[in-house]
């Protein structure tokens, strides 16, 4: 391919109409004397470099899952949960079943995902399972159990809320569900492990930011749609300001300093 006479302009074009740079296109950039054109071969190679290297980490997590799977085991979901750190808000948990073979190029732990990015890949999650479903534990049964027994009744109305019946059932963590009949497995670092458990977080994460945000609406002056009820600078100076309001956890020490005689 001769591309002496193309324009960046004209390359770019041209890499658009082929949703990406071909492989007879990057060897006659790279032959290109022009600076722009060897600048604009390089940002390329970057691109499909960081492209290979993830589908070569989304292959891995799929081999990993498959290696836990019990003989003849097809149906897996993935479990995992948001919120187990904030200072109010409920505890979410997200159950996702993903099919043999699925594309989701983004997939990974949700921490590692800009927020613009993990909504897109939270609607990309729920065309592609099999099945997916929610389980909330409020603040009140947060209270009431505490943050590790609330979590894991979240994690079971997840699993219960599922269309599809699971086989056996991935945790991200150390704990499996103590009241489920299901078989279930508790991975370490699941979340960036196991595909069905990674897409799990993007959902619980992804419902529960939303969650936050309509909390702001109920109390503005927390900042909830920020912070999401994690104990930051900002959050703390709110507490001291105002007090708790209901959706703070009073059990967690940095409220509870702020709640005498208000409840």
């Amino acid at each position: 391919m001769d591309i002496n006479s193309f324009t960046v302009a004209q390359i770019k074009e041209l890499v658009g109409r082929n949703g990406g740079p071909t492989v007879e296109l990057l060897q006659a950039m790279a032959l290109d004397k022009r600076s722009s054109v060897q600048s604009l071969y390089r940002h390329y190679v970057a691109i499909r470099q960081k492209k290979e290297a993830n589908f070569s980490r989304l292959e891995k997590m799929k081999e990993y899952e498959r290696s836990l799977r019990k003989p003849y085991c097809d149906v897996v979901a993935g479990v995992d949960e948001a919120g187990r750190g904030p200072l109010a808000g409920p505890v979410v948990a997200a159950a996702v079943i993903l099919p043999d073979v699925f594309l989701l190029e983004d997939l990974d732990d949700s921490k590692k995902i800009a927020s613009a990015k993990r909504a897109k890949l939270d609607t990309s999650i729920k065309k592609t399972a099999i099945a997916w479903a929610v389980g909330i534990a409020t603040v009140a049964e947060i209270e009431l159990h505490n943050i590790h027994q609330a979590t894991m009744l979240a994690m079971l109305r997840a699993v219960n809320n599922l269309d599809t019946q699971p086989e056996l059932v991935l945790i991200d963590g150390r704990f499996t569900m103590p009241v489920s009949n299901l078989a279930q497995k508790a991975v370490v670092g699941g979340d960036g492990l196991c595909p069905s458990i990674a897409a799990a977080s993007v959902v619980a994460k992804v419902t529960r930011d939303r969650l936050m945000h309509i909390c702001h609406l109920l109390y503005p002056e927390y900042g909830f749609d920020a912070h999401k009820g994690y104990g930051t600078a900002a959050h703390m100076t709110a507490l001291s300001v105002f007090g708790p309001c209901p959706l703070h956890r009073r059990d967690f020490a940095p409220v509870k300093q702020f709640a005498k005689g208000l409840y």
